[in-house]
């Protein structure tokens, strides 16, 4: 049960429901608590600001404190498998996407467009969030990249530790940019870190114009918020302004950006927004193999400093 929003059930990953695998030939294997052993670390460097989970969250028969303890041992737990997806990441150079939005928002679409656009230039991967089907994984392998269905059942988020999972049915991307697609909900996913670089929120206009203040915890965990489906502005009565100014109160410092999936119209300028963030991700994979080459080789000097000492010795 997730101690935050009381939602139920057990994640099963595409291919997963009768087996779960960790130790298969060829795949990249990751650790858990010491009762759970995986041997492929998801790890992480830095530390990311996460909202406040949502206050008053019960659960029948479990007084306040112990629910207050549940909450914190899962959040915790989830950090973990967060830290070391994000350190796994940062050594591979890979720019990961959170992307999160309500259901039929467009976010799919968007990034089957957004997948096109990039995929020649650079590894793609996708791992795709659902209750039910393996239709979005479907959608992202007929546009041409690798994709891995994560069926959450009950549960309406994604967890670090499903995505840990994932990652060892998806080729190597170093140098790459990985999407998660996560449950659409508004509510839930802005409590739960992946590993992830941005959290994206995708708000469509149909939806209205006072979702950032309706779901401010959303729009607070997030960097970046793309309005989708413009084209239909001219037949609704949404106020981009609005918009806007209510993702500024929650958030001064997200960035907005509007868009359309069906016509294209500002997908340029999200998709510059990504080139920037895969080239951030590439040189900082280059720094830190620059330093540990830099580490390795002055200790390297230091064993033949030892060396040349001891032969002295042994000579004298």
């Amino acid at each position: 049960m997730c101690a935050i929003c009381g939602c139920g059930g057990t994640a099963a990953t595409q291919a997963e429901t009768s087996t779960h695998h960790h130790n298969e030939p060829g795949r990249r294997r990751h650790e858990h608590d010491p009762s759970h052993q995986h041997e492929r670390p998801h790890e992480h460097g830095h530390s990311h600001d996460h909202v406040p989970a949502p206050e008053h969250a019960h659960a029948t028969g479990l007084s306040a404190a112990r629910m207050v303890q549940v909450e914190q041992d899962i959040m915790a737990t989830n950090q973990r498998h967060a830290d070391a997806n994000r350190r796994y990441f940062d050594e591979h150079g890979v720019f990961v996407v959170n992307l999160v939005s309500s259901p039929g928002s467009g976010k799919t679409s968007l990034l089957v467009r957004t997948v096109k656009a990039l995929k020649d230039e650079m590894p793609l991967a996708v791992i795709e969030g659902d209750q039910q089907t393996e239709f979005d994984a479907e959608r992202m392998r007929a546009a041409g990249v690798p994709s891995w269905q994560i069926n959450t059942g009950k549960a309406c988020h994604l967890d670090a530790h499903m995505v840990g999972h994932a990652l060892e049915h998806l080729p190597q991307l170093d140098g790459g940019i990985l999407f998660i697609e996560n449950v659409g909900n508004l509510v839930c996913p802005a409590g739960f870190d992946l590993g992830e670089a941005h959290k994206v929120v995708i708000l469509s206009v149909t939806e209205g114009d006072d979702k950032p203040l309706k779901y401010p915890h959303i729009f607070h965990a997030a960097d970046l918020m793309l309005v989708n489906k413009i084209d239909l502005l001219p037949h609704l009565s949404c106020d981009m302004q609005r918009i806007f100014e209510g993702a500024k109160q929650v958030n001064p410092h997200i960035q907005a950006m509007p868009v359309s999936a069906t016509t294209g119209d500002g997908l340029d300028t999200w998709l510059a927004w990504l080139r920037r963030g895969h080239g951030e991700a590439e040189h900082m994979q280059h720094e830190a193999r620059r330093s540990q080459l830099e580490t390795m080789r002055a200790r390297r000097e230091a064993l033949r400093r030892e060396l040349a000492a001891l032969d002295a010795t042994l000579e004298a």
